[in-house]
């Protein structure tokens, strides 16, 4: 396993102020709440949980899309924050992001070689150079060099998605956010994305952050893998020691949410009552207290502190 530190993020905190009317009192939305984590140089961080856990929030922050309420990113040991505006800029080709919708994402009006040029050209690029790296990064994600001269919309889902990753790969970044790169695409399309990402890490030696709320492609690609619940990280380990031996009563109850193609099969699943709390009023104590199975009454009081149970395994809950 990798020990060489890329990023690395303490009490990172991300809160928006939310309006309920004109003569109703603002409400804080706390969209990431006290995160600590390392991504290490070179492996795949694995990001998974419900829709409104924050994850994507947190891929936004480190990659500087949006200003942090409170809390550090540091970037190769450096405090991002501490970066001006001119700074940032020239070191954005060092951290890129694979977005959600790949229709979205590209500029419409522009064809894929222009679109793939763009930040070579803010870089400084010139048009040899240019035109030669498009052709590589085309043939590495697998489009043909004759469809650079399409537009966007003249390809399929997981052809665009090709494209961004392409985009997001043509300054050769050492920091990748994938948010839910796979998640408008069909299932096997799906799997031809999945294993295209692994070879070009393969290949470049990229580090990602994968956000995605299917634990069996989380499974599949990451080296680690963190388990968000309403801003907050509860459980963190390697891949595999999460997927067999998972700690915390909400990572349990995902895991045994998963399909298992197998008719013979038995799971006993866990179904947790209850409805998901707002963030933008969270539950005292323990988040997940109120959904919690096992939960005691110092549960609904004191927040748990996120520490390591086991070598390398981490988990937030007072009752393992």
């Amino acid at each position: 396993m990798a020990t060489e530190e890329l990023v690395k993020v303490k009490n990172l905190r991300k809160h928006f102020d939310v309006s309920n009317g004109l003569f109703r009192k603002k409400s804080i939305v706390k969209a990431v709440d006290g995160l600590d984590f390392t991504v290490y140089k070179g492996e795949t961080l694995g990001i998974v949980g419900e829709s409104g856990c924050g994850k994507s929030t947190t891929g936004r922050l480190l990659m500087q899309l949006l200003d942090k309420t409170e809390g550090t990113i540091e970037f190769d040991g450096e405090d991002m924050s501490a970066w001006s505006k001119k700074e940032l800029n020239k070191r954005r080709k060092d951290f890129q992001m694979i977005f959600q919708d790949p229709y979205a994402s590209l500029n419409p009006r522009m064809i894929v070689e222009e679109i793939i040029e763009e930040p070579m050209v803010a870089a400084g690029m010139d048009k040899q150079e240019r035109k030669e790296r498009v052709t590589k990064l085309l043939d590495d994600v697998g489009i043909p060099d004759d469809y650079r001269k399409r537009y966007p919309h003249e390809f399929s889902g997981g052809q665009r998605q090709r494209i961004g990753i392409a985009r997001a790969l043509a300054l050769k970044p050492k920091f990748i956010v994938a948010d839910e790169p796979v998640a408008a695409l069909d299932v096997s399309i799906q799997a031809q994305i999945i294993n295209l990402l692994v070879d070009l890490q393969e290949e470049y030696g990229f580090t990602y952050l994968f956000i995605a709320h299917d634990l069996s492609v989380v499974q599949y690609i990451s080296d680690r893998v963190g388990v968000m619940y309403l801003g907050k990280m509860v459980e963190m380990s390697e891949s595999d020691e999460l997927y067999e031996n998972p700690l915390h009563p909400y990572t349990q109850a995902l895991l045994s949410s998963v399909p298992v193609p197998d008719v013979h099969h038995n799971t006993d699943r866990v179904l947790l009552e209850g409805e998901i709390p707002s963030p933008d009023n969270p539950p005292s104590g323990c988040p997940f207290h109120p959904r919690c199975p096992i939960a005691k009454e110092h549960c609904k009081e004191t927040m748990p502190e996120f520490r390591e149970r086991n070598k390398g395994h981490y988990v937030a809950c007072h009752e393992v």
